[in-house]
Order: C-alpha cells, then structure tokens, then sequence
C-alpha cells in the first residue's frame, strides 16, 4: 500500500512554484469561450455598477426626509427599487454565464487530461498511481470548477467594488477617506504573511488526498485479495492514516484561512468604527450632511467586504493554482515512448515478420537488472514461436517491445522490416491481437467485452468468435445472454470464463500478429483443448508468439525460443530440445511423465 510522506510519494519531480500565476495554464481552454466570457464580464461590470449606484439614491433619501415634498420622496424610492430590480436581473445573469462557462473549461480540461493519460507509456505508470491520476481528474478539476464557476467572477466584482466604492468615497469625503487609506497597509501585511503560508498547506492538503486515492484505488481493485489474505485491518489503518494526515493538513489549512480572516474582518470594521467616529463629529458641526455620511458609510462597507471577499478568495485561488498546477503536469508529463514527428508508414498488407536485433531492455523501475540482453531473434511470417523459460526470464517483455509499451535501451525491433519506433503506434498496433496473462474485462456486456478488439464487428462475428474460442455455450447460459453486464474487472465470470472472454476478442481482431501471453493458463483441460484448437486454426497464416509455462501447449508450435536471465539459450523443436537435455529438457522433465516426454 501506498502511504507515507508526501513529498516523497508524490511530488518527486513536480514543480515547487505555487503562485497565482498558475491559473495562467487554464487560458487556452477558456479561449474558445470568449464570447461568453464577454457576457459574463458586462453582466459582472452592470452588477458592480448598479451596486455602486445604490448609495447615491439612499443619500438623496436620507437627505430629503424632512422634505413636504412626497412625490419627490417616492421617485427616490421608487429608483431605488427600480436599481435593485436591476441588480437581481444582473446577478442572475452573471451566476448563469460564469457558472456554464466554469462547467464548459472544466468538462474540456478532464477530457484533455484523460485523452493524454490514456496515452502514455506503462513506463509512466510505474512512477504514478492510477488512484493519484483519478484524483488530479476529480478532485482537482472540481477545485477549478469552484474558481473559474465562482471565484473569479467574485474576485472581479470585488475588484470593482473597492476601485469603484473608494473612488465614490474619495469624492464623498476626501479627509474621512484619507483616514480609511491608513488602514490598508495594516491589512495586507497579514495576508501577505499568512497567504504565504495557505499556499503551502492547501498545496500538502491536496497531495495527501491524492495519495489516499491511490491507497484506495488499490486496495479496491484487489479486494479480493485484501480479504483473503484478512488484510482488512491493515488496509484500514493504512487508508486511515493518510486520511487523517490529509484531514490534518486541511485542519491547518482552515485554521490559517480563519486565523487571516478575523484579522483582516478586525482590522477593517475597527478603521470603520473610528473613521465614522470623525464623520459623525464632521456632521455635529454641519461640515458634512448627514445623507453623506450615510453614503460614505454605505461605500465603506463595501470596500470593507469587498477586501474581506478578496481575503477569503485569495485561499480559494491558492488551492485551484496548486490544482492547476498538478493537472498541467499530467497534461505536459514527459512519456519516454512518443511518435516521431514523421512516422513510417505502416506497410499496405502487414506480413507478420518480426525482428529483434540485438536488443537490450531494462525496465526503468529495476534499473541495476537486464530484462532483456543482446537478444537476436527473426520471426518469419505466419510462423509460430514459443518462449518458454522460468518466471523472469523475459518472454512477457519480448511481447511488450513487440507492441512498444518500452523502448529498447540498445538495439531494434523491426515488423516486416520497419523499426516499431519509426511508426506510428496506433497504426502498427492495429495489426497485433494480444491475449494477456491477465485477462482484462471492462464493466460492460459479453457483447461489447468481445467486440473490444473490432468495434465495427457484426453480432454475427462476435458470436463466431466466441464459438472459436469456446465461450459460445456460458455465455448464452447467463441470464440475458451476450447482452448480459458482466460487472467490474468482470466479476460475474470464473477465472477460465474470463480468458475465453479475451481469447474471443483476440480471434475477432483477426490481426496478422498474434500474441498469447499465458493464454490458456486459467483453463481447465477440457476447455484448453477446445481453445487450443481454436487458436491452432487461428494461427494458420498469422504470425503467432506464445508465451507459456505449460510446455504442453507449444509442442505444436513452429519453433520454442528458451529464455533464461534475458537470454535466448536454445532453439529448435521440442523433441531436438529435449534432446539436448538443457534447461528446456529439465523443464520438460518436470511437466511431463517419462512416456510424455520421449515423445
């Protein structure tokens, strides 16, 4: 399980920059909205101006309440209700356009980080848990969502009101907004200070909240083996650590934020108290009206809020910059296998001819141990090769240089004789079918599981594929079928079910480059012998690399490539193999009764 200091777990390499400055990143997605930013920027100024324009008409009110006049009287408060008519239809339209617009970016910014995540490499995810990148996709975006569907709009119209309420206040009363003006270099030292600090903790609070996504993305995922292995307990503690050191964090981080708020609220109404001090001695001695102090009064509080929204904002901004700041990285992540700029083209008709020269391989998380060592292998189309060899020795990483989920650290890989790293990777995947030791099936029906490997395929040749890899008679046996939801990770099937499931999909790609990585390790016999034949008659004409422990499905095969520490150390077929009494007999040896093996 994955917990522990987050600096360390989390942010190895990441950015350390934490300024507002990272909202910056969020622009070319709001681009192509800029109509609608436009909208929401008039109805934010008509809010802010019609706001600002509500003190004027109460000081004629105020100033006129003695007045016999009472037509003059009710036109006042007639325009008075007339601008908060205004306001409302304002604030509304402000609400909808900013709340769309932050909706909009933010849908745009999880398609873009997950169009780049599905993308990279396996190299990638060797450094990055699958549960961190969910969180950066939800978590994160949601923090943007609440800034660009609410913050900033606010933050704008707080802006306006304290440029538009001191100018107002300005021509008020210039002494009493002399007085208010000292005030200000009072308050800002406190937000500086701890601004600084909010910055820091917000940033730690989000990164732990991360990892425990990651915890609990993983333990999930395997919880079968959580509970078998009684492991609840620890997983629970483990989940309730990093849970309370994000809790912590968070507690430090609301604590802060309050800590700067009452200071800056304190600060503020304790200027107000004396500067209406003043002006009530202003308006004693008939220096001012009394409808002016009230207006001044009213531009005060504004600016007063207005600066206290700032403060409480300002938090806000800090979190969504960290949260921009963690998405842009996923979006500018460095992956070590990319496409070259211009790609070969993949030959018209793909023969199946498959080529490593001298190949070296280290996987980038086991740097001090050769995966693969000066290999030399020439596949030759529609040929059948076995690679068999003890656990480790790196048959499941030849099929993964086939695909290019890795680069070599030396040498090439060549399908009918075009590098794999001069290609374009969609383009040459297309013609691989893959069969892993792990069969993977997605949350959705028989149907679409099989139809994977060809969306375009007819239910006619989806369900001739599954007959080929017999899964034609459990899967009409489920209670709705081919159509029936087969649950996460496939749990409504057997282990055995589930590799049919895969060998079904590969068999309905019909690719020229066939690989089966274990492909029939969960089968019962019976089953296996059905696949077997199945695959057998697939293989006809294919190119076809099986990896197998089990020696007695490659006896068939074309030729066994024996691999030991990422070497090939024979070749040949399985009576020459056996003869030569090597690694290959010795495995032999241990699978086979004696008879078996002189075969």
């Amino acid at each position: 399980m994955a917990h522990g200091n987050p600096a360390a777990v989390v942010q190895d390499d990441r950015e350390k920059s934490r300024k507002l400055g990272s909202l910056g990143a969020l622009w070319p997605f709001m681009r192509p909205y800029r109509g609608l930013m436009v909208a929401a920027i008039l109805a934010l100024i008509l809010t802010a101006t019609v706001s600002l324009t509500l003190p004027l008409a109460v000081r004629r009110v105020v100033d006129n309440f003695g007045t016999q006049d009472g037509a003059l009287l009710d036109r006042y408060f007639m325009a008075a209700l007339g601008i908060a008519a205004l306001l409302a239809l304002g604030t509304a339209a402000r609400y909808a356009l900013v709340t769309r617009l932050g909706e909009r970016v933010v849908a745009d910014i999880r398609k873009a980080v997950f169009d780049r995540v599905i993308g990279l490499s396996p190299a990638f995810y060797e450094k990055v848990m699958t549960g961190e990148v969910l969180s950066r996709i939800t978590t994160d975006t949601t923090l943007i969502l609440s800034v660009v569907g609410s913050s900033v709009s606010i933050a704008l119209r707080n802006v306006l009101l304290f440029v538009g309420g001191l100018t107002l206040m300005l021509f008020t009363s210039a002494k009493l907004t002399g007085m208010v003006l000292l005030i200000v270099p009072v308050v800002i030292v406190p937000i500086l200070t701890l601004g600084r600090r909010l910055r820091k903790l917000s940033r730690e609070n989000q990164d732990w909240i991360a990892v425990s996504s990651g915890n609990a993305a993983e333990a999930l995922s395997a919880v079968q083996t959580v509970q078998s292995y009684t492991h609840e307990t620890i997983s629970r503690e483990a989940f309730a650590e990093v849970t309370e050191k994000s809790f912590d964090a968070a507690r430090r981080r609301v604590k802060t934020r309050a800590l700067m708020t009452a200071i800056v609220i304190f600060l503020v109404f304790t200027g107000i108290v004396g500067v209406l001090w003043a002006g009530a001695v202003d308006v004693r001695a008939g220096q001012m009206s009394a409808g002016a102090l009230v207006q001044f009064v009213i531009y005060s509080v504004m600016v007063a809020g207005a600066v206290a929204a700032l403060s409480e904002i300002f938090g806000e901004l800090q979190r969504a910059a960290g949260a921009t700041e963690r998405l842009v990285e996923l979006l500018q992540a460095e992956d070590t296998v990319t496409d070259p700029a211009q790609p070969l083209p993949v030959p018209s008709t793909v023969r199946g001819e498959i080529i490593f020269d001298k190949v070296d391989f280290t996987y980038p998380a086991r740097p001090g141990v050769k995966a693969l060592d000066g290999i030399d292998l020439h596949i030759q189309p529609g040929e059948t090769v076995a690679l068999v060899g003890p656990s480790g020795a790196g048959k499941t990483t030849i099929v993964q240089l086939i695909q290019r989920f890795y680069d070599p650290d030396a040498g090439k890989v060549l399908l009918d004789g075009v590098p794999v790293d001069r290609m374009s990777r969609n383009r040459f995947r297309q013609h691989i079918a893959l069969v892993p030791q792990d069969p993977v099936i997605f949350a959705a029906s028989a149907r679409d599981n099989i139809r994977f490997g060809r969306p375009e395929a007819s239910d006619a040749e989806v369900e001739a594929a599954a007959r080929a890899a017999a899964a034609h008679d459990f899967l009409s046996a489920l209670p709705e079928g081919y159509d029936t939801y087969l649950g996460e990770r496939g749990v409504m099937l057997s282990g055995g079910q589930k590799q049919r499931v895969a060998i079904a999909r590969a068999i309905l790609r019909d690719a020229p480059v066939l690989l089966l990585d274990e492909a029939t390790s969960a089968l019962d016999a019976e089953s296996e012998r059905a696949v077997q034949q199945a695959v057998d008659t697939l293989a006809e004409g294919r190119t076809t690399i099986i990896v197998a422990h089990r020696l007695a499905t490659v006896k068939k095969a074309d030729r066994i490539v024996v691999m030991e520490h990422g070497r090939i150390v024979a070749q040949g077929g399985h009576d020459a193999l056996v003869a030569e009494d090597g690694l290959y007999a010795r495995l032999a040896r241990l699978q086979f009764t004696d008879g078996l093996a002189a075969e």
